[in-house]
């Protein structure tokens, strides 16, 4: 199992350059030093909050000197491979100027395996095709890894080598035309010559591979969305046939227990959600029996596992109860995870990122209501350093308060919420922001959130909730969105109104809806549907036409998180699009959208205005030149954050 890095612009940079200078302190637990002091009652000027993180997603090489994140290099995020001891002059490599960098790994100590996309046109419209390079570390080297033999999708990967050779395995299509094209085969490649040879063909219905530690192809999903059947494909090395070992039945929903990690000894740990939850298992192969249990919550799923660095074992658990955080499987992590909580008193501190040896580290400190610090950590040396605070206005500064809440919904479902108080304001009576997440199989927990912080800064309580069909919460709870988009799910963002009204916080004739990606979604159908509980709505690269966005990019509905989301209830995406119902909108609406969004197209928006315009509605519209769906500019975060102000100001003054 393969960890990968997010997303960010499409230039990669060198910034082989020293570690800022920090505070260190010797003896045993690492300290972590504070900014100097501020007045906290000082207005934060709304450039603050449109910075980018300083060191994004960051990575530690395997001998631990080089780091690769997003830098916020002149306004804008770029892939970057940072040395920790030298110094040298930044050098840019552009991959090309209509992609998307979407996730790197490193691969030995000299390459980088990079996953890229880019809108193409296909059979009269635009879709979104993936691909991915080898980078060497110095940033003086890019390979395609055999672009001219790929279909749309050629980016998954699925193993690294451990020995310092340069070489990947990773599924990908080999063309449009034929099924077996349409089907993934799996590769090896070299990603410093870019040459692949198959190591296993496609099979019908197979869209997932997995690999084991050394690179044994050992297992394929397969699935078929028309009837709803899985089953899994097994062999226990290349030499092998794929075999049958297990399959599901539609007709109880019963799942099948996918192997995430194929231990030494035959046996394998898989995640089962039985008890209504993901949990971890040991499991005996092949016949799947769950054994132990090696870890689970009541409430939560686990969000993913950490393995060790011969990809053998599971050594830490990712979860998110109020917060995302690792519980450390492994005894001399958990010794090291409690050092560091020591250090930082009530912030939180995260490991991130660990060398092949686990003697180096990263690790992010921090509360939701701060920017966050980044931090190397050299367990040889007994020293924390600080690399980096990541917002250099706001340091380490603390603004306004974040918890979790929870509400019950009309139908008796309850539903958890992130609520932001502004700081400077008692909380009674607050205009209020509703803020649902993108995904939207996604979830909000307490983290340090630009968008939000801005809000509360100007005045604004924010509930951000945790609709039905949110992640992280159970097997069911995932069900019961299904066929729900701008219906039940919405109405679980309208009852968080009552709620907050109730406790006295929020004046419910006060209230705005805003959010991004699905969360736009979600305010323009709020617009449309439910206008008597809100004065506006403020979309960011929203969807109004779902049956548009699903033909250009399938994974934005039925992807791999998404799964069987909309395949096992038929839903009229029609009739719940935005767009199509622009005669019922009843509030202002502010769409912006930038043009270079390759995840939702600017035209979602485009089509969105013209239907406004067309009924006459109240909407404004601004579209940013060189606008992506993840905020990387500076100078877009900005706009946004003044347009969003000047919008509020207008028709929900605070």
């Amino acid at each position: 199992m393969v960890r990968r890095h997010a997303r960010c612009a499409a230039t990669i940079l060198l910034a082989a350059i020293a570690a800022p200078a920090g505070s260190q302190t010797g003896g045993g637990a690492p300290k972590a030093a504070d900014a100097p002091a501020v007045d906290p009652q000082a207005t934060v000027p709304v450039e603050a909050f449109a910075e980018l993180p300083v060191l994004a997603d960051p990575s530690l090489s395997p001998d631990g000197t080089h780091i690769a994140g997003k830098m916020a290099v002149a306004g804008a995020q770029h892939l970057v491979v940072v040395s920790l001891f030298d110094h040298a002059k930044p050098v840019a490599i552009k991959v090309g100027p209509e992609m998307d960098i979407n996730w790197w790994h490193w691969v030995g100590n000299g390459w980088l395996a990079v996953g890229v996309g880019q809108q193409v046109p296909f059979q009269g419209d635009d879709v979104y095709m993936t691909r991915m390079i080898g980078v060497s570390a110095d940033m003086k080297q890019v390979q395609r890894i055999d672009w001219p033999r790929s279909g749309l999708r050629a980016d998954d990967l699925l193993w690294v080598a451990r020995d310092g050779s340069p070489r990947i395995l990773f599924s990908r299509q080999t063309g449009i035309e034929t099924l077996d094209e349409i089907y993934p085969s799996v590769w090896e490649a070299d990603v410093s010559t870019g040459r692949t040879k198959r190591v296993a063909s496609s099979q019908v219905d197979v869209w997932n591979w997995h690999a084991d530690g050394a690179g044994t192809v050992r297992m394929g999903v397969r699935y078929a969305d028309a009837t709803g059947r899985a089953s899994l494909l097994y062999r226990t090395s290349n030499s092998e046939f794929f075999h049958t070992i297990a399959r599901n039945d539609p007709k109880s929903e019963t799942s099948v227990v996918v192997p995430l990690t194929f231990r030494a000894d035959g046996t394998a740990l898989a995640t089962d959600d039985t008890s209504g939850r993901d949990q971890l298992y040991e499991v005996s192969l092949p016949d799947l029996k769950l054994g132990k249990k090696l870890f689970g919550l009541d409430r939560y799923n686990i969000d993913g596992i950490i393995e060790n660095h011969d990809g053998t074992d599971v050594i830490g658990v990712q979860v998110t109860d109020t917060y995302p955080h690792t519980v450390w499987l492994d005894p001399e992590m958990k010794k090291i995870q409690e050092a560091a909580d020591k250090a930082v008193g009530n912030r939180r501190a995260r490991i991130v990122s660990r060398n092949a040896d686990d003697s180096r580290m990263l690790v992010e400190v921090g509360t939701a209501s701060q920017a966050g610090t980044l931090y190397f950590w050299d367990l040889a040396v007994g020293r924390m350093q600080r690399y980096a605070y990541q917002n250099r206005t706001l340091g380490n500064r603390s603004l306004s308060p974040v918890k979790t809440v929870r509400y019950t919904a009309r139908d008796g479902t309850a539903i958890d919420a992130v609520l932001t108080l502004p700081r400077r304001r008692a909380a009674r009576n607050l205009p209020l922001i509703v803020l649902p997440h993108g995904g939207p199989i996604a979830r909000d927990s307490e983290e340090w959130d630009w968008w939000t912080q801005y809000l509360a800064e100007i005045g604004y309580a924010v509930i951000q909730p945790n609709y039905r069909g949110s992640s992280g919460y159970g097997t069911a709870f995932v069900k019961l969105g299904e066929g729900e988009w701008g219906l039940k799910m919405q109405d679980d963002l309208n009852d968080a109104i009552g709620y907050l009204a109730k406790e006295g916080i929020a004046d419910p004739k006060r209230v705005c809806i805003a959010g991004a990606s699905y969360g736009g979604y979600a305010a323009l159908r709020a617009a449309q549907r439910d206008g008597t509980f809100y004065r506006c709505a403020i979309s960011y690269a929203g969807v109004s036409d779902l049956v548009g966005i699903k033909h250009y990019d399938a994974q934005f509905l039925n992807g791999k998180t998404a799964g069987r989301y909309w395949s096992k209830r038929t839903q009229d995406l029609h009739g719940v699009s935005p767009r199509f119902g622009a005669a019922q909108v009843s509030i202002p609406i502010l769409l912006m959208h930038g043009k270079a969004d390759r995840r939702v197209p600017v035209r979602q928006s485009r089509q969105m205005a013209e239907a406004l315009k067309a009924a006459g509605k109240p909407y404004e519209y601004i579209e940013q030149p060189l606008g992506d769906h993840h905020f990387t500019r500076t100078e877009d975060r900005l706009e946004f954050l003044k347009a969003m102000d000047a919008f509020l100001a207008k028709y929900n003054p605070a």
